[in-house]
């Protein structure tokens, strides 16, 4: 193969990836809009029957959520897989419910909400900026990724029954810098050829940056959280 065929090759690896960076920031920027319009119906919701099961709620709530993914995989290359992901980020947004609702009732919780959400943002641009370099090879990342995400998972149903707030607060410090490595790992893979398809990247990257904002959202409700 000659050398303009080597450039050649590489150019168009790069384009299609490329390509598939944009097709996921625009579909993740979509995917905003049925979260917010979720977080407004949950905000109207009462939420008192999940209190009443926390655990089995979170089990249920979690096997949904694994078979909505499944659907999203096995439709990932068809138009279906795109109205299956809205529909996830709907639901996700409806279960924002119970935190914002807590978090509204606080004197300072708009405040405290702009702030994860500014802090979620800058967050995302600044990690993704350092992952969209092909240069870099985060690749490695991923098991002790894995590891730590489901370390995180059991610690917190724990302590559902524990119910320990000092525990909560570190189980979302540790969720906030695990979240964090995911979004440079998930925007590293997309540009560096490991994830080829836009949805299940949106996927990923919507994952990431929602639990990132549900657990920053947590540590500042309970260091700056104002009840009087």
């Amino acid at each position: 193969m000659s050398d303009m065929q080597v450039l050649g090759r590489e150019g168009n690896v790069s384009t299609a990836q490329n390509r598939v960076l944009r097709n996921t920031y625009a579909l993740l920027g979509l995917s905003m809009v049925p979260t917010v319009i979720g977080a407004y119906v949950g905000m109207q919701m009462n939420f008192g029957w999940m209190a009443l099961h926390p655990f089995m709620f979170a089990i249920g709530f979690m096997a949904v959520m694994f078979g909505m993914f499944k659907l999203i995989a096995v439709n990932q290359n068809s138009g279906v897989g795109v109205w299956l992901l809205l529909a996830m980020t709907f639901v996700f947004g409806v279960m924002l419910g119970p935190i914002l609702q807590f978090a509204l009732h606080l004197r300072n919780g708009a405040e405290i909400v702009g702030l994860a959400a500014a802090g979620t943002g800058i967050t995302f641009l600044s990690l993704a900026a350092i992952g969209s370099s092909p240069a870099r090879d985060f690749s490695g990342m991923g098991k002790f990724l894995m590891i730590g995400l489901i370390l995180a998972i059991v610690a917190g149903l724990a302590n559902m029954f524990f119910q320990i707030p000092a525990l909560s607060l570190a189980i979302s410090g540790v969720s906030v810098l695990i979240f964090s490595g995911y979004i440079l790992y998930d925007v590293n893979q997309i540009v560096r050829g490991g994830q080829t398809n836009y949805v299940m990247a949106t996927l990923n990257l919507y994952l990431d940056i929602y639990n990132l904002f549900v657990n920053l959202l947590n540590i500042l409700l309970s260091l700056l959280g104002n009840r009087d």
